[in-house]
């Protein structure tokens, strides 16, 4: 049998990270439970005080249905270190596609991705190698891939 899972990332503003990643990815922010209106409703049945409350939406999903539930857990503190785990945004179409085609692509994604608060770390590109990439940070600092 295999085994559902979530992906879940700590975040300071688990909103705003909600928000971006959700764009980034194409996801939805995932609607409040069967029966409730909001997820505070939610919550609030759950028995949460209002004190533990927030405006927004905390986790997103794929709307086919196919990719992982992602959610962003607040936490107080900031990141402190490099990630151990990664997204790579795979959006170059692989090895049967052109590097030049590839690189477009790339770079087309990595530019949208710094208008919606992404930051550009790197590219990684050398001569003679059948490969591109470009590095990156979310608005939190959390480092990814476009490839």
């Amino acid at each position: 049998m295999t085994a559902r899972f979530q992906v879940t990332i700590d975040a300071h503003d688990s909103v705003r990270l909600a928000d971006f990643w959700s764009n980034a990815l194409g996801y939805i922010p995932e609607p409040p439970p069967e029966g409730f209106a909001t997820w505070n409703d939610y919550w609030r049945d759950f028995g949460l005080t209002e004190e533990d409350l927030f405006e927004g939406t905390d986790s997103i999903v794929d709307p086919t249905g196919a990719g992982p539930r992602i959610w962003f857990h607040a936490v107080p503190e900031q990141k402190t270190c490099k990630n151990r785990l990664h997204f790579d945004l795979r959006v170059g179409g692989g090895r049967k596609i052109s590097l030049q085609l590839r690189k477009e692509r790339v770079e087309a994604e990595a530019a949208r991705l710094v208008a919606i608060g992404a930051t550009r770390l790197e590219t990684w590109f050398e001569e003679g190698v059948d490969h591109y990439a470009v590095a990156m940070m979310d608005p939190e600092g959390n480092e990814f891939d476009v490839v």
